[in-house]
């Protein structure tokens, strides 16, 4: 397997070197907005331990990205007010992996309605700053 590399995208938004709509964070992991989300409030989980994917992140740091992932895809159903809410995670390009950094993509989903293609387009900011504290809501509200 090749190795992690500290460049990739997440590894710079984790050392604050490239900017992120935050929506939850603790000392093990980060939860922010995709800039090209597939359905609005479309949020990533991603560990802060280096961690190509799960094929080489340790336990106890997955278990941190589980965890909060449960919590994520909880907040985003009701802050969406969303019907389900569909769980991805990507392991190596075969797999479908295209940042290689462990991440979860945790999309609110609405019946009858489809999620946009990948990567198809970026998300005006002032939308994503919308969603982010529709989020931080949701996830203050439920922490009390």
């Amino acid at each position: 397997m090749t190795a992690y590399d500290n460049n990739n995208i997440f590894a710079k938004i984790l050392r604050g070197e490239l900017p992120c709509h935050k929506v939850y964070e603790d000392e093990h992991v980060l939860a922010f907005l995709d800039i090209m989300p597939r359905a609005p409030g479309h949020t990533l989980v991603i560990p802060k331990a280096a961690a190509r994917n799960i094929l080489d992140i340790k336990i106890e740091d997955y278990l941190h990205v589980a965890r909060a992932t449960h919590r994520i895809a909880a907040v985003v159903k009701k802050a969406f007010e969303a019907d389900g809410v569909t769980v991805q995670q990507f392991n190596e390009t075969a797999g479908g992996q295209v940042v290689f950094h462990l991440h979860v993509h945790v999309m609110p989903r609405h019946d009858g309605v489809a999620l946009l293609p990948p990567a198809s387009r970026k998300e005006d900011v002032k939308v994503l700053e919308s969603n982010a504290t529709k989020l931080a809501a949701v996830l203050k509200d439920a922490s009390r």
